[in-house]
């Protein structure tokens, strides 16, 4: 076990070496970067196990570029399908982003609000709570991954004249 005060430096995780999460991680910061491009890429860094019972579990986190992290470690005993692990690394960067940088994130642009992970048809997406009227209901907003389609910058919108 190690002192809270002793900890080990986490390491940055090779690309390949958890590859579901390398992908979901990808779509993530695709989704990162189109509403927060001055964030950077979020990455994964690793922590040897806390508890000596633990051997060999390492602790997986989603961190910021400079390597603040915040929330739960990616859970490795969940039969990690493409699915679940897109999920689980959509939840924690949204942990680390908005308690990192104090910043809710993802926004929905209709309702301003911000939006959950959830999976709906066999889909990881954004959803969003809505309005506080009848005429505003909850709705999915894009896949994780797919906001970029819809945010894109101002200047690309305009049509051409």
């Amino acid at each position: 076990m190690f002192d809270p005060f002793d900890m080990p430096p986490p390491r940055e995780v090779r690309p390949g070496e958890y590859p579901v999460w390398d992908e979901a991680l990808g779509l993530v910061n695709r989704d990162l970067a189109a509403l927060l491009p001055d964030v950077g890429a979020l990455r994964l860094l690793a922590l040897p196990p806390w508890e000596p019972e633990q051997s060999g579990r390492e602790q997986v986190y989603v961190a910021l570029p400079d390597g603040r992290w915040h929330g739960d470690d990616l859970l490795h005993g969940r039969g990690v399908t493409p699915a679940a692990a897109l999920a689980d690394v959509a939840e924690a960067a949204q942990d680390t982003v908005m308690e990192c940088l104090w910043q809710v994130w993802p926004v929905c642009a209709e309702h301003r609000t911000g939006m959950h992970v959830r999976e709906e048809d066999g889909r990881t997406v954004w959803w969003c709570a809505g309005g506080r009227g009848a005429r505003d209901p909850a709705h999915v907003r894009a896949v994780v991954g797919g906001l970029d389609a819809l945010h894109r910058p101002r200047r690309a919108r305009r049509r051409r004249r």
